[in-house]
């Protein structure tokens, strides 16, 4: 049978330990007994435990002190604290230091199981809460993309309408937002990303469209694009403001005709492919200095998703804090079981430049190094627990636009990682190229 709970006795009378462990596991519950604080921690390290039941004065470490460190390890544990009468005002003085109750000596056994179970109820309580929660927060996501606030709901709604039908989407937003997950619905067919700012302006109409033998130096064999290997399905072109005006001519071609050639050959490739794009540019902006081509935005533009920055609905970083702090306890096989207030308000103070991306990196971190059963403030990186100057931004005149803020953020991180680009680009949840570019904005170099 399961037991009611466990429960760890610290007593330095033996006799007091002997009798109260045998009493406990009569009445249904697993306890086990330690002689003083040090071994009680260790056995904390090793096991998990409901309950904490000490004696108030013990040679060494005391039972406030015991609890003090026993929490640390195990936040959730409950302690009960015994004490020798005329020590009331100590036991009392344990309870605001936070302990659930006391019990005098010499203490009725049923006194205790009242505690017990009343502790019981109350942790029963608290997970079903916690399952409601989970159940409730289940509605606030739409696949991997996590939101609750006005904006992403509205979001959703509108991924959902789409995502069914063939339509054409571009999805904007700033690095780190979420649009690389945005996916077709079309279910079982191919569907093929590609990064256009990761491939070289040479080979990338030579990856989306194939090429013939010959067609360029070291070109020794035929070969298909993505274009064909995604036909029947979807592509996936991720910073489309990349492409170079002669890639953005092939694409207009196979959005309005339906076909396209391979490089060096004359042969016409029919296909039925939906597009999906994704720019953290702003692509109107690169229409005026002719970058990029009207016609091909307007064609890539038949439904338009905007991402908004995680500082735009902050409301929602608590939800996607605990979603991803169950995502990386799965992974790393850890049994967190909740974040504290002071971790979430570090984190809600955060202006979170990488968004979602930095989020989700500063969660994985925190999880390695948290060794209790909640995660600390403590237990996130320096660059989101040190200096808040970019959460008062604005409050006494000193910050007074967002690109300010971004500069210092940036140069703290880089501070931080001695001047390690690809380190800082990990941090901040964005690609290396786009750390480069910041610091020549920024002049930070």
């Amino acid at each position: 049978m399961k037991p009611r709970g466990r429960i760890l006795l610290i007593d330095d009378e033996e006799v007091v330990r002997q009798s109260l462990c045998e009493w406990l596991n009569s009445v249904g519950y697993e306890a086990e007994a330690a002689g003083d604080g040090t071994n009680a921690l260790e056995l904390l390290r090793e096991m998990n435990f409901d309950v904490l039941i000490t004696d108030l004065k013990m040679p060494g470490m005391d039972g406030i002190e015991l609890m003090k460190r026993a929490k640390r390890i195990a936040p959730k544990l409950e302690t009960i604290i015994i004490t020798a009468y005329g020590s009331v005002s100590s036991a009392i003085s344990a309870i605001k230091e936070g302990a659930f109750d006391y019990v005098e000596k010499p203490f009725c056994p049923e006194r205790v199981e009242i505690l017990l179970d009343k502790i019981v109820k109350q942790n029963r309580l608290q997970e079903e809460n916690i399952n409601l929660r989970e159940r409730l927060e289940g509605t606030f996501q739409w696949r991997n993309i996590v939101g609750k606030s006005a904006q992403m709901q509205a979001l959703f709604r509108l991924i959902e309408t789409v995502a069914p039908t063939a339509a054409t989407v571009l999805i904007e937003g700033e690095s780190g937002t979420g649009k690389d997950v945005i996916a077709s619905d079309r279910a079982n067919r191919p569907f093929i990303p590609i990064d256009c700012a990761s491939i070289p302006e040479t080979l990338l109409a030579s990856e989306l469209f194939g090429h013939e033998k010959g067609a360029f130096t070291g070109a020794f064999s035929r070969k298909l694009g993505k274009f064909e290997y995604a036909n029947g399905g979807t592509i996936f072109l991720d910073e489309i403001g990349n492409i170079s005006p002669s890639v953005q001519h092939y694409l207009l071609r196979v959005l309005q005709e339906k076909e396209f050639a391979r490089v060096g050959g004359n042969e016409i490739i029919n296909v039925d492919v939906r597009v999906i794009a994704a720019t953290n540019r702003e692509l109107k902006e690169e229409i005026k200095t002719g970058r990029f081509r009207e016609d091909l935005y307007y064609r890539l533009n038949v439904v338009n998703i905007k991402l908004p920055p995680l500082r735009d609905r902050r409301e929602d970083i608590p939800l996607l804090a605990r979603h991803l702090l169950r995502k990386y306890c799965i992974e790393y096989k850890k049994g967190i079981l909740a974040i504290s207030d002071q971790a979430l308000d570090r984190l809600m103070a955060h202006l979170f430049p990488g968004n979602v991306r930095e989020l989700e990196n500063v969660i994985e971190r925190a999880v390695i190094v948290c060794q209790g059963e909640t995660l600390m403030a403590e237990n996130l990186p320096e660059h989101v627990v040190g200096r808040q100057e970019e959460a008062k931004a604005g409050a006494d005149g000193r910050l007074t636009t967002l690109e300010e803020v971004e500069k210092q953020h940036i140069a703290r991180v880089l501070g931080y990682t001695k001047g390690n680009i690809s380190r800082a680009a990990q941090i901040l949840g964005v690609q290396r190229n786009t750390i480069k570019n910041k610091i020549k904005q920024h002049q930070l170099g």
